[in-house]
């Protein structure tokens, strides 16, 4: 109980940060962090990639899509369905601006919509992954549904072990010394922000 309390007050007060800050400045950071995904030896080697679709509090991924285009990249996004999401392909540019906004204003494939799914025709190599709070070393903790956790689980059984890079893009003020987490958190291989 202690632990969820923890970080219940942790994710108030990592939005309330986030909502301080002004649009130009979540551009300005979002320009600075994606730079980074994209120079990465975890981006550069990976051909299937998954990318979340931006909320307003996230930081900014259209640029990491276009490049992900732009290099032939085979890109997946989410798609939410209950308490459980798959990543579904995108074929294009085009593709994203015609994708219907979800209650959480996101854009998302609609739920009749058929499309690749990535855990039945090859797996993924890297996957971006969103969240609230993140430490230097990877602990992270996101928005308490835990969608991220149980797909992690489900591509390593999935793809006989073998596990997907996973990256986090995100507002320095999204970083803390220490994350309060559990055993189902699963922690991210590298996490990227301005001044890391």
């Amino acid at each position: 109980m202690a632990l969820r309390s923890a970080k219940q007050l942790l994710r108030n007060e990592i939005k309330q940060k986030i909502k301080a800050l002004s649009d130009v400045e979540k551009k300005r950071q979002s320009d600075i962090v994606i730079k980074k995904v994209i120079a990465t030896d975890h981006w550069q080697e990976s051909s299937r990639v998954s990318i979340f679709l931006s909320m307003s509090d996230e930081i900014q991924t259209e640029n990491l899509l276009k490049e992900g285009f732009l290099t032939k990249k085979d890109i997946f996004i989410p798609r939410y369905i209950g308490d459980s999401m798959e990543m579904v392909r995108l074929k294009s540019w085009q593709d994203y601006e015609s994708l219907p906004t979800t209650s959480w204003n996101i854009k998302q494939p609609a739920d009749d919509d058929e499309r690749e799914d990535a855990l039945t025709t090859g797996g993924l190599d890297f996957i971006l992954m969103p969240g609230l709070a993140f430490s230097r070393q990877g602990d992270r903790m996101g928005r308490g549904r835990g969608y991220y956790d149980k797909y992690l689980q489900r591509v390593a059984h999935s793809q006989g072990g073998r596990k997907p890079r996973t990256v986090a893009a995100v507002y320095k003020e999204q970083i803390y010394h220490s994350v309060p987490v559990d055993d189902h958190d699963v922690p991210v291989d590298l996490v990227l922000f301005e001044g890391c």
